[in-house]
């Protein structure tokens, strides 16, 4: 079993809060205060749950560079009350940078829950064509 310090739980939950204004933010027309509140809740919880070190070696890796400086820069565009704009680079930086943990994802749901929609998009993505 994997032992969770409490700065960690206090970052899950700082994390699970950010997501939730974000969604929250979105749901109400791009509100750039809870759009902006998110993304810095986010953003600590994430530090919170993986350390400083750990953050800044994910995110200023030389691949990743392209993918960081749009998702901050994102961050930096809704704090500046223009929410439609920040969110789009921040998904487009946030696509970027995990673009190499999406068929994991998918591969897993696929595997475990046997979900038709996701077998297939996992086989599309790994470079397969065969339907089911």
């Amino acid at each position: 079993m994997i032992s969770i310090s409490e700065w960690q739980k206090i970052g899950v939950g700082t994390t699970g809060f950010g997501i939730f204004f974000i969604l929250f933010g979105i749901l109400l027309y791009f509100d750039s205060v809870l759009l902006a509140f998110g993304n810095l809740l986010f953003l600590t919880g994430l530090l919170l749950i993986i350390g400083l070190r750990k953050t800044f070696s994910f995110f200023f890796q030389r691949h990743k560079l392209k993918g960081t400086s749009f998702f901050l820069g994102g961050v930096v565009i809704v704090l500046l009350r223009w929410p439609l704009l920040g969110m789009l680079l921040e998904t487009y930086g946030f696509l970027s940078l995990f673009k190499g943990f999406f068929p994991v994802v998918f591969g897993f749901l696929g595997n475990a829950s046997d979900i038709p929609f996701l077998s297939v998009l996992f086989r599309r993505l790994q470079g397969t064509s065969s339907m089911v």
